[in-house]
């Protein structure tokens, strides 16, 4: 007990951010960083006018799932044949007016499109190799 009140008031004392990877959830452990763009139905439409090669990662700061998703974003993203993949991130909390078009029910949602044509989705898929073929077939 007298460790955890320690322990509170060390985090409290500290600036804000630090300490944060002391505290972090286990499934955070891989510190990949996928770079994404904010989701604009503007951006995504022009995109997809250009012929470009998308992932939606329709996702929730509060979602274990969407975080587990994210080292396999990031290791596809970082292969050289997907070095122009566009990814867009939808806040799935903020965001609800953009995923009813796209038949977005859930967090955790991948969607992949090239161009006008969307190529797959997946559901609550954490596997960096299903993630890596969904990217894929945007080619």
């Amino acid at each position: 007990m007298t460790r955890n009140i320690i322990l509170a008031a060390l985090i409290a004392a500290a600036p804000l951010g630090a300490g944060i990877a002391h505290v972090a959830p286990a499934f955070a452990a891989d510190k990949s960083e996928v770079a994404f763009v904010k989701f604009t139905q503007p951006a995504f439409d022009a995109a997809r006018a250009r012929g470009q090669r998308i992932l939606i990662d329709v996702h929730a700061p509060w979602c274990p799932v969407c975080a587990r998703q994210q080292p396999g974003i990031a290791a596809a993203q970082k292969l050289p044949a997907n070095r122009n993949v566009v990814v867009f991130r939808i806040d799935f909390d903020s965001q609800k007016d953009v995923q009813r078009p796209l038949g977005v029910t859930r967090q955790s949602t991948l969607i992949a499109y090239k161009g006008k044509t969307e190529t797959g989705r997946l559901l609550g898929e954490t596997d960096p190799a299903k993630i890596a073929r969904l990217v894929a077939s945007t080619r």
